[in-house]
């Protein structure tokens, strides 16, 4: 199955709104995807203005997302056959690279607030069910996207709590991933209509939430690809 699980809306910092992206990559003819909007944390300077700018689901506004993105799910299975999984993207932004992560939350059902400390994140997600993924954990080569280096610097303390490392996140491969043998997936980090064109996912497993979530967690039946026009 050709899977992308790591999606931008207007809902945060996408330029796409949500029913727009489900016909992108129902009619580009994907089986699994998941929206994963931000997050972010309230308790900085960057997190604040990114609250103001509106660029983040909020807790308040964390009910009315999930209702929409449980609509478009159902419109997406009718018309697509398309498997749609909820999701967030925790967003710890800070000024050092060193101390930024971003970790995307997949099958979430209630809201975890970015200013948790990791351990409560990841311990709650578990709660939850929820997939746990470190993305673009390493160096980007875009100038424009900023490095978000904690998870990786500090893997031994956080590996056990992370499912999958994205590999490859747009156009970047991270062979360290590879090098460390950690699970994987890849995605397009989709912000515009441009990156459908990017790293993909492709898994062998029943088009399912439970199916798709044993195959990342086990890695068995994953690979991925490179996605273009």
């Amino acid at each position: 199955m050709l899977c992308d699980f790591h999606i931008h809306t207007t809902h945060s910092d996408g330029s796409v709104d949500l029913p727009r992206v489900i016909d992108l990559f129902g009619q580009a003819g994907f089986d699994v995807i998941a929206i994963t909007d931000h997050v972010v944390d309230g308790d900085n300077a960057i997190g604040k203005l990114g609250r103001f700018l509106r660029l983040s689901v909020t807790e308040k506004k964390f009910g009315d997302y999930m209702e929409r993105v449980r609509k478009e799910a159902q419109r997406a299975w009718d018309k697509y056959g398309m498997l749609v999984l909820p999701g967030v993207e925790i967003s710890k932004n800070y000024i050092s690279s060193d101390r930024s992560a971003h970790i995307l939350l997949l099958d979430l059902k209630r809201f975890v607030p970015a200013s948790w400390d990791y351990e409560r994140i990841f311990l709650e997600a578990k709660r939850q069910d929820a997939l746990v993924v470190a993305c673009h954990p390493h160096h980007q080569s875009d100038p424009t996207s900023k490095d978000t280096l904690f998870l990786w610097n500090n893997r031994e303390r956080y590996a056990r709590y992370i499912d999958a490392w994205e590999i490859a996140n747009r156009d970047d491969i991270f062979n360290v991933i590879s090098l460390k043998k950690y699970p994987y997936i890849a995605g397009s980090d989709f912000h515009k209509t441009r990156h459908l064109y990017s790293w993909k996912t492709l898994l062998d497993c029943e088009r399912n939430v439970k199916d798709v979530k044993r195959c990342i967690r086990d890695n068995r039946g994953v690979a991925i690809t490179l996605f273009r026009n």
